[in-house]
């Protein structure tokens, strides 16, 4: 592992030490929120400051949402542009969590990225996350012109369950001959397959635990819904004629059997798809900005990905 995110990890073990955590049902929501958010923006001071950040209110599935339009500094009027959903078990995470990953996003690779603040779990429970993240993707094709997106080249992207959104809005568009996707940027996506695997039986954390798995899945409370095949993207869930993608994962994490083996059914339905990960990673690790120095160069090896991709 790599040492810094490890010495992070020892320093939080050793604070719990001799203070069982409680189980999070125990807790309310806002509170889980609110320490994540706490935690997650600490880590992210050091992100690029030369990014202009102007919040937006776009159209989802159910009324307005919010957005986060980032820009780089010295941009021409149009870039390529990334639609960005961000992680946390659809239950967690804001803009603010994720604000410093998605300037890196945008200053490293020199393109536009809009960041949805799609709603939450349990109070939103399944679709409503994946119907906000369609409509923000469609919001983001049909104002183009005003945030200045190329429309011709328009990615969408996410982290965790924000991959797991990317992955199907991917899927959702594929046959719209209005609103062509160039790219999607799933990075440890959540796919939910049709069986536990490997990664997920072995590893309990660090980060994102077998309990906190649980929760997520209660609170999205996708069950029997008839559109669940939207969420849990297993074997039956035709992935062709969807965009290229890059798909990354980390050594330490339950879901990186899933996102390896979810680049391998695109690239066997047709999709060109990159695999790449980072063996001494955890979960989360791109919202780890000041945690260490690897997560930075990760940060730039995918963005320089990306801006190939929407060349």
């Amino acid at each position: 592992m790599d040492p810094h995110i490890k010495a992070m990890l020892d320093e939080q073990a050793a604070a719990a030490a001799g203070q069982p955590a409680p189980a999070l049902d125990s807790l309310p929501t806002e509170m889980v929120r609110a320490g994540y958010r706490m935690q997650r923006t600490a880590q992210n001071q050091q992100a690029p400051k030369d990014v202009e950040a102007r919040d937006l209110q776009i159209d989802g599935a159910a009324g307005k949402i919010g957005a986060r339009l980032y820009t780089p500094a010295g941009a021409p009027a149009v870039t390529p542009g990334l639609v960005y959903y961000h992680g946390g078990g659809f239950t967690i995470g804001d803009l603010e969590t994720h604000d410093g990953h998605c300037r890196r996003l945008a200053s490293y690779a020199g393109i536009r990225v809009l960041a949805v603040d799609y709603r939450l779990a349990p109070e939103h429970p399944f679709p409503a996350g994946h119907d906000d993240a369609l409509a923000a993707a469609k919001w983001a094709f049909d104002h183009a012109a005003e945030i200045g997106f190329d429309p011709a080249r328009i990615a969408v992207g996410g982290c965790s369950a924000g991959g797991n959104l990317a992955a199907s809005v991917s899927i959702d568009l594929r046959d719209d001959p209005k609103r062509k996707l160039a790219f999607q940027l799933l990075l440890y996506p959540g796919i939910w397959p049709d069986e536990e695997t490997k990664s997920r039986q072995e590893l309990d954390g660090p980060v994102l635990s077998k309990a906190a798995i649980a929760w997520f899945d209660k609170c999205l409370a996708v069950g029997d819904h008839p559109q669940a095949a939207r969420a849990m993207l297993g074997s039956s869930v035709d992935v062709s004629r969807t965009p290229p993608a890059l798909v990354v994962t980390a050594g330490y994490d339950p879901l990186k059997d899933e996102g390896r083996d979810y680049a391998a059914r695109l690239n066997a339905a047709g999709v060109k798809a990159s695999h790449v990960e980072y063996a001494d990673m955890v979960h989360d690790f791109y919202i780890l900005g000041d945690v260490s120095p690897a997560v930075t160069a990760a940060a730039k090896e995918t963005a320089a990905a990306l801006r190939a991709a929407l060349a």
